[in-house]
């Protein structure tokens, strides 16, 4: 019979307890793996604001779009230098170092530099010309590289040399005062004399040409021209005042020669071989005293572009050309060579052979050049669109390329956040104060709970554990601990007052074991035992009012704070009388500040609230399953049935 209790004891008490630990263990992993994917989510580092390298602490996007929406390049590109103009409107000079020596540029990757280097950089006046390399640049799409800067340690980065492609045979931005122009291609294909420097062109500083003294261009083999190759000629020019037959560039070699120039307005591409002399066709005039973009284009024929269209065509290739090249005349500008009279021809001899046809222009070219690129390929023509629309000011340049705002490295408390929290009113404030303090009060109460449900359980478990093994003497337990923890367990405390009630009912009778309870007495216990475990509940439950309120009032408290921001915001706007996205954004992004806020407190709290209710339910079945098994025991050991052995034996 005692067996037979025992085991009936532990199939209603040990198992169902163990299974209800084996649940709440399975529920705590779940509810913290929850966590982990909420928390990993939320905080994780967005990976468009992947960093290239820590050390810089700024950086901002630069889109190139040669889609429809932008410069609308249908036409290949390929690796093309791009001209980045910086100043005040688009670049935060105060953000980088004095000379421009941490501006580094890196592709769409946020991995791969890209090689550049600066024409001018003045700190000052807020001014800035880059050139970088970007590689395979595609037509109608967009592109998108980082500008980073904001490097005080940062040593110059400036790679001219890789700057431009293995084609390019020379370039030169004639930012120098009265020496060579540089050749910037690492080809040292520098001009022979100094130029006469322009501080104030299209691209920062330029040359001057004034008709008399033509700056000379080595003939070096990088320049040398073959018959019929690919040549790709580029400059950009401003004639001072219209001239005739105005020589801009020329080349000769024996009796072929090259020029290009402009007539009274036209450009023009004249090639002079034995055979004659072939000129581009004629198209309409140019205005003076403004920059244009001539680029020559050289195969099976002659292309000629203005400003990036196709100007005007010559049927005839370019003849063989090694020797010096110059460029705002040609050698006998500025010169003019005496007058010898004509020996007599000797009776009788044949007439003299006439002179090597000549190229029809003379006259040096007055005005300004600006970025002159002579590449050893005949570039495509998206090519040479997008030089002169990237270059120049053709309208579609702010198309071709935009700027984006500075940005900082990925942090809760800078870039965006930074601008919105600085946005925020005093009265957003006091409504976040407040919800910053119910949340603190709400996470406070959690851990506590917690705390206090993970010890009560580990109690509840050792108690139940003793109980399952303990004699029918039901007051043992109580009379006989030898662990402490047990005390911590509400169903020992439930037991304390079962016990305590048997006891003072046999106080002092010898032998209460053999004595026998009425069904009133037992009755009485229960209820006892009902009015221990109603206290116990209200100990488990105690403050879980506080997460209710947090889980409520966080959010309807955060929406308070975004209304009257709002209200604040328009009823400023009103009053100033200027309507305009920028005044509106940062008051409008500032007072939902106080939403999230609420959030913050109710969302954590939920979770909480939700997890600690569910673990007080097992605790508080665990406790009435408790009560029954102690009433059925007691109506079992002291009943008329239970009889000892040695009242047997009688």
């Amino acid at each position: 019979m005692r067996t037979g209790n025992r085991n009936l004891r532990n199939t209603c008490l040990g198992s169902p307890m163990h299974l209800a630990s084996t649940r709440r263990r399975a529920a705590k992993f779940l509810a913290l793996l929850l966590l982990g994917v909420f928390v990993g989510t939320v905080f994780k580092p967005d990976a468009a604001y992947a960093w290239w390298n820590g050390d810089w602490s700024a950086r901002k996007t630069i889109t190139i779009d040669t889609g429809s929406a932008g410069a609308d390049i249908s036409d290949q590109i390929g690796t093309i230098p791009v001209l980045i103009r910086l100043d005040v409107s688009n670049f935060t000079f105060d953000s980088a170092n004095p000379d421009g020596s941490d501006l580094r540029f890196v592709a769409a990757d946020d991995k791969t530099p890209l090689a550049h280097h600066i024409e001018k950089y003045d700190h000052l006046l807020g001014q800035a010309f880059i050139w970088v390399s970007v590689p395979a640049l595609k037509a109608e799409a967009q592109t998108i590289i980082y500008l980073y800067y904001g490097n005080s340690k940062a040593s110059v980065g400036d790679n001219a040399q890789g700057t431009y492609d293995a084609n390019m045979a020379a370039v030169y931005h004639f930012g120098e005062h009265n020496q060579p122009a540089r050749d910037w291609t690492g080809h040292g294909n520098n001009t022979l004399n100094p130029s006469q420097a322009d501080d104030f062109a299209l691209i920062g500083p330029g040359a001057r040409l004034d008709g008399q003294t033509p700056l000379q261009l080595p003939g070096s083999s990088s320049l040398a021209w073959t018959a019929g190759q690919g040549i790709t000629w580029s400059a950009w020019v401003n004639e001072a005042s219209l001239q005739p037959d105005a020589v801009l560039y020329s080349r000769t070699d024996g009796t072929s020669t090259v020029q290009i120039g402009i007539d009274n307005g036209v450009p023009f591409v004249a090639v002079t071989t034995p055979s004659g002399t072939q000129r581009s066709i004629a198209g309409a005039a140019l205005t003076a005293a403004s920059w244009h973009q001539l680029t020559m284009v050289s195969g099976s024929s002659i292309t000629l572009y203005v400003d990036g269209a196709v100007y005007g065509t010559l049927a005839a290739p370019l003849p063989t050309l090694n020797g010096i090249a110059y460029l705002g005349g040609d050698a006998t500008t500025g010169t003019a060579p005496a007058a010898v009279p004509a020996a007599p021809a000797a009776p009788g001899a044949a007439p003299t052979s006439p002179a090597a046809p000549t190229a029809v222009a003379t006259t040096g070219f007055i005005g300004e050049i600006d970025e002159l690129e002579i590449s050893s390929i005949a570039r495509p023509a998206g090519f040479i669109k997008f030089a002169a629309i990237g270059q120049g000011n053709n309208p579609l340049a702010g198309r071709l390329l935009s700027y984006g705002q500075e940005q900082k490295p990925a942090s809760w408390f800078s870039g965006y956040f930074a601008v919105i929290l600085g946005s925020v009113t005093v009265d957003g404030w006091v409504i976040i104060g407040i919800l910053m303090i119910m949340a603190i009060v709400s996470w406070v109460v959690m851990a506590d709970k917690i705390s206090y449900v993970n010890r009560i359980t580990k109690a509840n478990e050792a108690f139940v554990d003793q109980f399952s093994h303990a004699s029918l003497d039901l007051m043992s337990l109580d009379t006989e601990r030898e662990q402490k923890l047990i005390e911590q367990a509400p169903l020992y405390h439930i037991y304390h007052i079962g016990a305590e009630q048997i006891r003072s009912r046999f106080a002092g009778q010898e032998g209460y074991r053999q004595k026998l309870l009425s069904a009133s007495s037992i009755a009485a216990i229960r209820s006892s035992l009902d009015a221990g475990l109603v206290r116990e509940i209200q100990r488990l439950n105690k403050s879980m009012v506080l997460l209710t309120i947090a889980i409520s009032g966080g959010p309807f408290l955060g929406l308070l704070g975004t209304v009257v921001g709002v209200m604040i915001t328009f009823a400023s706007i009103a009053a100033a009388g200027n309507v305009n996205v920028n005044a509106i954004a940062p008051g409008i992004s500032a007072a939902l500040v106080a939403t999230v806020a609420g959030l913050v407190v109710a969302i954590p709290a939920l979770f909480g609230y939700n997890y600690l209710n569910s673990r007080i339910r097992d605790g508080i079945a665990d406790m009435q399953v408790f009560v029954d098994e102690f009433v059925t025991r007691m109506a079992e050991v002291y009943s008329p049935r239970v009889v000892e052995p040695q009242n047997a034996a009688e």
